[in-house]
Formats: structure tokens, C-alpha cells, sequence
């Protein structure tokens, strides 16, 4: 009997030993779990952004706005009117929705809506999500004190507050949706740009076209050599021109009427892939006002876009000298009367006559002729060359050779293969011949054991 005893003792202190195990374990995993905030705002929603394919935006004494995405992920307006949508607007519905938190539960329970604005709300907001689920948003009157909203969501009795920050991305409509867009071009695709000005101008009409992603010519009126930072710039400008959308119908007729009564400026044709898109610009005193074949209506635009096509040809003209631009040469020969230079690259040493050249001099020299620049361009008074330079870049596929002669108390400069004539400041030529003459052999070495 007292064995019996004995081990049934031993079996309930085991018993007792492991449930004590157990139980410091427990507390041990709960200790290193993070605390709860029992006062951390509650969500109101959280819902997956890539699954929303549908918002539906109810305002009070408004029309609904409707914005569908395709299979693409592109969204686009469909009511109250079918337009293009802004994707960085209608993102920020979407997303101000993944995580909204409140600012404070107000009720549990809440019956009374109406008299939080709730019924109807002031903005009713409904997400559509892949396989046809719905989630609602509705918010009502400013809370007493200001700052924050009265806010609910489907499904979900409780009555709370969100700052009015939060309403911001929901209180939205179809003009604060559509894309505003003058030109819906994209800029990395398009092929040509046509400027043609108003022949009263007298100014000719331009045609660029694209010879990379970085380079475009020019291919009318006759083939020149564009500045491509100025072309980008333009392109730059005609791309971010935008409606506003705010204006009243009053305000939308005045800008037709200062359109038609305006004077022409220029029309801009842009073509890509996918089509050609026309912008045509006017000018009424001192503000611009345009049309697009892309949208609807005619709109008053920024002064800088009416000022980045009015322009004539010279102004998208190259005028710099050289085209190596950062492509560093390998070979420069640069006669100036009877002083001749020939500088050749060898690895990362410049030699001449076989001797080997100070490399800080003859940068300075490179960097004299990548910025050799004319002031204007010349129609004449090219005579016998006074410098002639020859320069080779890119890997030897690049060689280009450019005469300056004296004219008066400034010089004329013309590129082989071209009739251009480009005007230069006599300092800049004395700047260049200076660079040349500096150009030095490198020191040698220090003696062994000198320092």
C-alpha cells in the first residue's frame, strides 16, 4: 500500500512540475510578445489596393464619379462622363484607403447618423474589389472642434473620426480625377516634332526629328544640327502643359473667345507609334491660350509653353563647334598659322612628337575646344582659315574638322561637310589659342631619394 501510495504521489508531482514548466514557458513567450496598445487607433479599413477595380464617389447635391481599371491596371472615368483618367489622382483614392486609421471611436454602436451627417453622407465612397466585393465609405459633418470628420464604414457599427486630412483624398470628383493633360504623348516614344509658325511671323516653319533618345536634328527647313537640350526642353514644356479644371463654364467661355480673337503662335504636331497629337497656341495681350487635338475644349495655358514655341530656327540651332561632347578624343592636330600641335591618347597618357604630355594642360585644352561655342550664326565673311583643328572621338568613328578665320575684330568658324557659318567672339578664340600654347610636356620625376 505505501508503494502504491508512493508512486501516485510521484505521478502528481509531475504532473504539478510539468504544468509549472508549462506555465513560466507561457509567460516567458507572452513577455517577449510586443505590448498592446489597448488606446492605438482602430482601422477603419485596410483593403488591398492592387484588387480595388472599381470606385464609385457619391457627394451630396453632386454628380456620382465612376473610375473602372482595365485588365491593363489602367484606370479611366466612366461616369459622369467617359475620360481619361489621372492615375496619380485616382492612386491617391486608392491608397489613402489600404490603411485608413481613425482618429477616435465616437460610439460603439452608433443610431443616430443623421445627426453626424451620416444619412445621407456628405461623401459616400465605394471600393469594388476583384470578385465583386464591396467595401463603403462614408463621411459626414466636421466634428465640433474642427480638424477631424465623423466617419463610418460598411458593415461596421461603430461611429468614428478621421482627420480632415484623410477626407482630402476622398472628397474628390471628375475634374479633380481626369488626367489635365493638354498632349497625352510619351515623350520617350515620339519620332518628329513639327513647329509651324504663323506666316505673318515670317518665321519658317521646323521639323525635328529624333536620331536617338538623347539627339535630334533638324530636317527642316534644310538639315542642320540641333541643340537637343533645347528641343528636350521644348518637348519637356508642351508635355506638361495642363487644363485647369476648376475654371467656371463663364471662365471657359471667355478663354474660346481670347482663343478666337487671339493671335496664332504656333501649331505643334508630335508623333509617336501610336499617332499624331496637334497643339495649336494663340495669344491674346499677355496670355496664351491653346487647343489640342487630345482633349476637349480650349484652355488657358502657362506663358512659359506659349514662349517655348514661339521660336525660329537659330534658337534650336547647335552652336557649339565640336560634338564630342563628354566622349574625351583621342587625337586632337590644331594649326594655328605656322604653330602646328598633333596630340594622340594612348591609354591614359597623351603624347606628342613622342614625348609625353602634361595630362592637366591638355585637359584644359579639351575642355576649351568641347566649349567652343558661336554667339550667332553668319550668312557670309568666311575667308582664308587663320586655326584649323581636327579632332577624333568616339573610339576613332568620330572625326571632325573645323576652320576659323579673321573677320574684322571677330572670326568666323564653319565644320567640314556643312554650309553653316558660325559667329565667334574673339576672346573665346584667344581663350582657345591660349589653352593650346599651354599645353606642356610633363615634368620628370624627382631624383631617387628627393622628395
Amino acid at each position: 500500500m505505501k508503494l502504491a501510495r508512493l508512486l501516485i504521489a510521484a505521478v502528481i508531482l509531475a504532473g504539478l512540475i510539468g504544468a509549472l514548466l508549462w506555465s513560466n514557458k507561457r509567460e516567458e513567450a507572452k513577455a517577449k510578445e510586443p505590448p498592446k496598445d489597448a488606446n492605438a487607433p482602430p482601422k477603419i479599413l485596410a483593403l488591398s489596393e492592387p484588387d480595388i477595380t472599381q470606385v464609385e464617389i457619391k457627394k451630396r447635391d453632386a454628380t456620382d464619379t465612376i473610375v473602372k481599371k482595365d485588365d491593363s491596371g489602367k484606370w479611366s472615368i466612366t461616369a459622369p462622363q467617359a475620360l481619361p483618367a489621372d492615375q496619380a489622382a485616382v492612386g491617391g483614392v486608392t491608397s489613402g484607403v489600404t490603411n485608413l486609421i481613425a482618429e477616435r471611436i465616437v460610439d460603439e454602436h452608433a443610431s443616430d447618423i443623421a445627426a453626424y451627417g451620416l444619412d445621407p453622407a456628405a461623401i459616400q465612397v465605394t471600393f469594388t474589389m476583384k470578385g465583386g466585393k464591396t467595401s463603403t465609405l462614408s463621411i459626414g459633418d466636421d466634428t465640433p472642434t474642427g480638424g477631424a470628420v465623423y466617419a463610418m464604414a460598411s458593415g461596421d457599427p461603430r461611429l468614428y473620426t478621421i482627420s480632415t486630412y484623410n477626407k482630402g483624398n476622398f472628397d474628390k470628383s471628375s475634374k479633380d480625377l481626369r488626367d489635365k493633360r493638354m498632349m497625352t504623348f510619351d515623350p520617350d516614344k515620339i519620332s518628329r516634332v513639327e513647329l509651324a509658325s504663323h506666316p505673318k511671323s515670317g518665321a519658317q516653319d521646323i521639323e525635328f526629328g529624333r536620331v536617338n533618345q538623347n539627339d535630334w536634328q533638324i530636317l527642316k527647313p534644310k538639315p542642320l544640327r540641333a541643340d537637343g537640350w533645347q528641343v528636350e526642353e521644348m518637348v519637356r514644356k508642351i508635355k506638361e502643359a495642363t487644363m485647369d479644371t476648376s475654371v467656371s463654364d463663364e471662365d471657359a467661355k471667355k478663354a474660346a473667345a481670347s482663343f478666337g480673337s487671339g493671335t496664332p503662335v504656333a501649331t505643334v504636331k508630335v508623333t509617336e507609334a501610336a499617332g499624331t497629337q496637334t497643339l495649336e497656341v494663340r495669344k491674346n495681350k499677355d496670355d496664351y491660350y491653346a487647343k489640342s487635338s487630345a482633349v476637349e475644349g480650349i484652355h488657358k495655358v502657362a506663358k512659359d509653353l506659349g514662349e517655348a514655341v514661339d521660336k525660329s530656327v537659330d534658337d534650336f540651332r547647335n552652336k557649339k563647334l565640336f560634338d564630342f561632347g563628354f566622349s574625351d578624343p583621342t587625337r586632337i592636330d590644331f594649326k594655328d598659322g605656322a604653330k602646328a600641335y598633333a596630340l594622340e591618347k594612348s591609354g591614359d597618357k597623351w603624347t606628342s612628337a613622342g614625348k609625353t604630355m602634361d595630362a592637366t594642360s591638355v585637359q584644359a585644352f579639351i575642355d576649351k575646344l568641347r566649349d567652343l561655342a558661336a554667339t550667332k550664326f553668319a550668312t557670309s565673311g568666311f575667308t582664308t582659315p587663320a586655326v584649323e583643328i581636327s579632332v577624333v572621338s568616339n573610339d576613332g568613328k568620330r572625326t571632325e574638322k573645323v576652320q576659323i578665320s579673321a573677320a574684322g575684330d571677330k572670326f568666323i568658324a564653319r565644320r567640314q561637310g556643312e554650309d553653316s557659318l558660325y559667329e565667334l567672339d574673339a576672346s573665346v578664340v584667344k581663350d582657345l589659342r591660349d589653352a593650346a600654347a599651354g599645353v606642356q610636356e610633363q615634368s620628370p620625376p624627382p631624383p631617387a631619394g628627393k622628395k
